[in-house]
């Protein structure tokens, strides 16, 4: 949380062991991880236009967002959610809102890296486009597809269990 606020930390301490970083918590660092890895290339994983987007997180991502932020804020991810959103829109359901705000982050993403760097990216592009950036052959197995919507939803299953579990064992603590 504190390098989503601005605390960079060093880099090369805070990833030891880490080769790529993929998602939130890492894409809301890309101006500072960029600036760090001059080198590396940056992946701009993109949907088709803003509505895909929204429609996307809408099945996914955004009802385990009002989940989180609808408790308290002793639980250490409502504040982690509240930063990881901050950019994007401060109204979870305002769909235009949220549109606008993935759309402003690929026009600064796409203003602020170098073409050269920047790998734009939808899901169904495959291996070739990260290889190809990469320098990497392509391997000769699937893509890996562990962020479908059928995927989050069957781990949403598993977290409502696992919540359940924590929720009950602090309560037999008390």
């Amino acid at each position: 949380m504190a390098a989503m606020k601005g605390d960079t930390p060093d880099w090369e301490d805070f990833l030891a062991g880490y080769a790529a970083g993929v998602d939130a918590p890492f894409s809301n660092c890309w101006r500072e991880l960029s600036a760090a890895y001059p080198d590396a290339p940056v992946l701009l994983s993109r949907r088709a236009d803003p509505e895909v987007w929204l429609r996307s997180m809408e099945a996914t991502v955004l009802p385990r967002t009002r989940e989180i932020l609808a408790k308290d804020d002793r639980d250490p991810m409502v504040p982690l959610f509240r930063v990881i959103f901050r950019d994007l829109f401060t109204d979870i359901d305002d769909g235009d809102q949220a549109k606008a705000g993935y759309q402003r982050r690929l026009d600064e993403i796409r203003a602020e890296i170098a073409p050269e760097r920047l790998v734009e990216w939808q899901p169904g592009d495959g291996w070739e486009p990260v290889c190809h950036a990469l320098g990497v052959p392509v391997p000769d197995l699937p893509f890996p597809h562990e962020s479908s919507t059928a995927d989050y939803l069957s781990r949403k299953g598993a977290r409502a269990h696992n919540d359940a579990q924590r929720v009950a064992s602090l309560r037999s603590s008390n």
